[in-house]
Order: C-alpha cells, then sequence, then structure tokens
C-alpha cells in the first residue's frame, strides 16, 4: 500500500538531517530489509561496495547495495534515484560504523537487565521490541552475541528510531568482549589425528608461533578484502586452514573464532560460518 504523502516526506527530511550532522543513512522497506539491487548490480556483477572508505568500482546512482549504500553526500541523498527510494521507503536506517558507533541491540527484557547489569549507561534508544544502547566507537558487527542480542556496527544497519537520551559513552571491553566471548560449536581439535603431518621427532612444525600466526593473519586478510562470493571464499579460506594445520593440533580455539570473526565481519552469519567449518572438515575427512 502506498504509503501517505506526509510520511514519505518525513523520510527523506529525516534523511537529510542525519546526512548533514554526518550519519550514513539509507532507505528501508517494508520488514525493515534494504532496497534489492537494481539489474545490473544483481549477484555483485558491479563489483560491490565492500566498505565505506573505498565503495569499489560500483557507480550504481541507486540505494541498491544494503549497508554499503549508506551515505552522507547531500547530493546523492537528494538525487532523482535517492528521492524515488525514499517516497516508497518504509523507514529509515543508517550505518553506525560509519559514525564511528555502536549499537547494542537488546531485543527484550531479559537482555535489558542484563545490560543494565553488565555495561556502562549511555545513549539509550527505545525500539519496539526493547532498546538500542550507542556507544561511540566502531567494532565488528556479530548477531546473537547472547540471547536477544545483537551488536550491529561495522558492515551492518540499524532503523533510525529517534536520538534516544542519555550521554554518549566510550566503547566499552566488556561489548567488544561479547564477540570473542561468543560460543565457537566446532572444536577442530577434537578431530586431531593421531600422528601430526609433517612431524618430526615428534614435535609438530606448525607449532612454530610464526608459521601459525602468519597463516592465520592471511587467512583473515583473504576473507576481509573478498568484494564478491563471500561465501566461497570464506569455505575455501577455512579448507586452506584446515589442509595445513587440522591434523596436528595446533589449531585452538582462539584461532578458530579468529577466523569466525573475520567472516562475520564479512556478513557471514554464525550458522553460514559453521557450516562451512563443518562442510571443510568432511571435505578433510577430519
Amino acid at each position: 500500500m502506498t504509503q501517505p504523502t506526509t510520511v514519505r516526506g518525513e523520510h527523506l527530511r529525516t534523511a537529510r538531517a542525519l546526512a548533514a550532522s554526518g550519519l550514513p543513512v539509507l532507505p528501508l522497506r517494508a520488514g525493515k530489509v534494504p532496497f534489492g539491487n537494481c539489474r545490473r548490480c544483481t549477484n555483485n556483477a558491479c563489483g560491490g561496495r565492500p566498505n565505506m572508505k573505498t565503495p569499489g568500482p560500483c557507480a550504481c546512482p541507486a540505494p541498491c547495495h544494503g549497508w554499503a549504500a549508506a551515505i552522507t553526500d547531500p547530493a546523492i541523498v537528494n538525487s532523482t534515484a535517492w528521492v524515488r527510494a525514499w517516497c516508497e521507503a518504509a523507514a529509515v536506517a543508517y550505518h553506525p560504523g560509519g559514525a564511528d558507533l555502536t549499537v547494542v541491540d537488546l531485543d527484550n527484557a531479559d537482555a535489558i537487565a542484563w545490560a543494565r547489569a553488565s555495561l556502562p549507561a549511555t545513549r539509550i534508544v527505545l525500539t519496539t521490541r526493547g532498546e538500542h544502547w550507542l556507544y561511540q566507537g566502531a567494532m565488528p558487527s556479530a548477531n546473537a552475541v547472547r540471547p536477544g542480542v545483537d551488536i550491529k556496527s561495522s558492515m551492518q544497519y540499524a532503523r533510525w528510531l529517534g536520538p534516544g537520551t542519555g550521554a554518549i559513552t566510550a566503547l566499552p571491553d566488556a561489548v567488544r568482549a561479547l564477540i570473542v566471548k561468543a560460543p565457537i560449536p566446532v572444536r577442530p581439535a577434537a578431530h586431531a589425528v593421531a600422528a601430526p603431518v609433517g612431524a618430526v621427532g615428534g614435535a609438530c612444525r606448525h607449532r612454530t608461533p610464526a608459521f601459525l600466526e602468519r597463516g592465520i593473519a592471511m587467512a583473515e586478510q583473504q576473507i576481509a578484502e573478498a568484494r564478491s562470493a563471500i561465501h566461497a571464499t570464506v569455505y575455501r579460506t577455512f579448507l586452506a586452514v584446515l589442509s595445513t594445520h587440522g591434523r596436528c593440533g595446533c589449531l585452538t580455539d582462539g584461532h578458530v573464532a579468529r577466523l569466525f570473526n573475520a567472516a562475520q565481519a564479512k556478513g557471514e552469519s554464525l550458522r553460514h560460518c559453521t557450516d562451512a567449518w563443518t562442510n571443510a572438515l568432511t571435505r578433510l575427512g577430519l
């Protein structure tokens, strides 16, 4: 159903004001989802927009790249393609990471109670089901870090529901730690075979700190630099790591968490990460 003209105009006015204040904005369709890709950008044919600072080769004027379409440029906000989108939009969203912000999305009363007991006070925005707690500082985004708690910051969007109340405070370590402490359901060490591959005299060469650290760092970089086919890139990277380190017991939960965090920073869900890891283990017979 077409929205009233007053509602459509309010979305555009809100977007203009937020963009002018330095908050990267984008329109949302019904269901709180971004506008789908236009025909020439379907399946990332345009090259995509991996992040806000390096938008990549795509010069599409339409807001069709999800969180990566969020902008502050008033010329783009007021362009024909964007004004048309604002007229069809059901809500206004913004990219928290692009404004150096992190949103702790609390979906229910239990999550709110946990936040009040565990996190420093900061600016609070009421939502339809709970609260958004806003902190100054960006970090990787992650879903379901605790029951009813999501982190929305880099490479993610949040719905604009008003400025909120309270003074905004610096992003605390307690929030950063949420994505590090998220449980990893697959424990590769349990799949290690009795005889380490490449072992000499009972010593595993992969336990050399520099060798293992370089391998994990290269895997993180490969995932971070992927501009398309993210699912396939994550799977291939997990497969490469396991083919080198999966049979000798070198990998710890900390190493796996780093790989999962890199994948989640590119938009992968925990379920997709787990599936990719499990499929790589199966292919290698681990």
